[in-house]
């Protein structure tokens, strides 16, 4: 490994809070488990629908992994920085008007996420007054991700201000360090310069 990419990982690793790194990949393999239940559930449903005895409750189950799939996924891409948001205008810009452009961002993100968290409880406390049917279950159990997921972007979004302050919001490629780009991969297998 070259200088210039041991550099970069060690930038990139001060940009992270170490402590939220094993949350993010708990969220991750929850998120992949989500996504499988889902698609197992919705095969499961075409299945017993076409041999003429449907499982009713399946469609509970599906829209209950869908509904926390979204929500967790969300709080997951806020921590990888996929989600969107205006980063073009940001990346465009340098030094301190690239500074106070993601800040506003993130206060943005950080004021729809605390939005989330106060509405989300509140029609989860509603929720314990509707019923979903067959189960009779309550529909607040649908509704408990969404502070959940305003809750982790919130932590997540803090810590991108906290640490978007300390070191700087600008990612770096491999390679910059040294005005280089990253050797491209052919398809052959052979590396292009």
């Amino acid at each position: 490994m070259r200088i210039a990419d041991k550099l970069l990982l060690e930038r990139q690793r001060h940009l992270k809070w170490r402590g939220l790194d094993r949350l993010e990949i708990a969220l991750m393999i929850l998120c992949g488990v989500l996504l499988f239940g889902f698609s197992t559930t919705v095969v499961f449903d075409i299945v017993t629908r076409e041999i003429g005895h449907p499982w009713l409750w399946l469609q509970e189950v599906t829209s209950t992994f869908f509904i926390y799939a979204i929500f967790i996924g969300a709080a997951v891409a806020t921590r990888r920085n996929d989600h969107l948001y205006l980063t073009a205008v940001a990346e465009a810009l340098h030094g301190r008007t690239r500074l106070v452009a993601e800040v506003i961002i993130r206060l943005v993100v950080l004021s729809v996420a605390c939005c989330l968290v106060y509405f989300g409880y509140v029609n989860f406390l509603r929720g314990f007054s509707s019923f979903r049917m067959p189960s009779m279950t309550p529909i607040a159990s649908l509704y408990a991700a969404i502070p959940v997921s305003g809750a982790l972007i919130a932590l997540f979004t803090i810590e991108q201000l906290v640490n978007g302050c300390r070191n700087g919001f600008e990612h770096r490629e491999p390679g910059d360090e040294l005005g280089q780009k990253p050797p491209l991969m052919t398809g052959t297998g052979r590396r292009e310069l």
